[in-house]
């Protein structure tokens, strides 16, 4: 409790899900969170109810697809704070369930803006920050499809493995300064964006969502699907003194799962 007392947090894409799960627990750890986030309304009213539990968080508004908003966000910041401590890139997209034959140029474009691009641009930003501070933790929200990729989702596996290959970077050129860079790969968690895409799936395999639900659950060797404080709690890890020597390490929060590697059947010909 209380290690990250007095540091200033962003989590991106922290409106919900995943990113809300890991804003909570860095408060929860002592930081000043600003949950940054496109859907503005979701954000502020999600930080209201983290301030009820007696946490330090605010809301702000960020389209991390937006170069020119993303730096602005990050002078606006160490404007007002004097510092940035913690960047947590969770922010992303999810894509539509297609094989890589039938996938178009805009899905493709739209999954690795929001999720590799945007990440690049927090990064750089932060980084530039981090580095004249001589401090600072960078943890990016990979996935296991970025270590071992799923059919059917190429434009995400793609950028999920983007995320790990601009974290190893980045690290490299940070360590000088004492900014350690990090990424998370989490395993399946039931939020939102994985009930979008179980339903699309299950389609593509003609079983019930509940068949695709119990399917995955028992390929997790501990069990069960994820919560979001599970991948909380690896993402506040790597955050700590306690990985003070950690950089440019990939951390698989997944129940020892590594990857799901079904072979779709054949689509019938058009």
């Amino acid at each position: 409790m209380n290690q990250l007392d007095g540091q200033i947090a962003v989590v991106t894409g922290g409106a919900q899900g995943l990113g809300l799960g890991i804003a909570r627990q860095l408060a929860r750890d002592g930081a000043s969170v600003i949950i940054a986030d496109r859907q503005e309304e979701k954000a502020h009213e999600e930080a209201a109810q983290l301030r009820d539990e007696g946490l330090t968080v605010r809301a702000a508004a960020l389209d991390i697809t937006d170069s020119a908003a993303v730096a602005s966000f990050f002078v606006a910041l160490v404007s007002q704070e004097q510092r940035v401590d913690i960047l947590i890139n969770n922010a992303g997209t999810g894509q539509q369930v297609a094989p890589i034959v039938e996938l178009q140029d805009a899905e493709w474009h739209r999954v690795l803006d929001a999720t590799l691009t945007g990440a690049f641009y927090c990064c750089r930003a932060a980084g530039r920050i981090m580095e004249q501070q001589e401090a600072g933790c960078i943890v990016n929200v990979s996935s296991i499809n970025g270590q071992n990729p799923a059919a059917l989702v190429a434009a995400y596996n793609v950028a999920k493995a983007g995320i790990i290959s601009l974290t190893r970077t980045l690290a490299l050129e940070l360590a000088a300064y004492g900014v350690r860079v990090n990424a998370v790969c989490p395993g399946p968690v039931y939020t939102e964006f994985n009930q979008r895409n179980m339903a699309q799936r299950r389609v593509s395999l003609g079983i019930s969502e509940e068949a695709m639900i119990e399917r995955i659950r028992t390929a997790i060797p501990l069990g069960r699907w994820g919560e979001p404080e599970d991948i909380a709690q690896g993402v506040a890890f790597l955050c700590s003194p306690a990985a003070a020597w950690i950089t440019g390490e990939v951390l698989r929060v997944s129940g020892g799962m590594e990857g799901v590697s079904a072979t779709p059947p054949k689509r019938p010909r058009s």
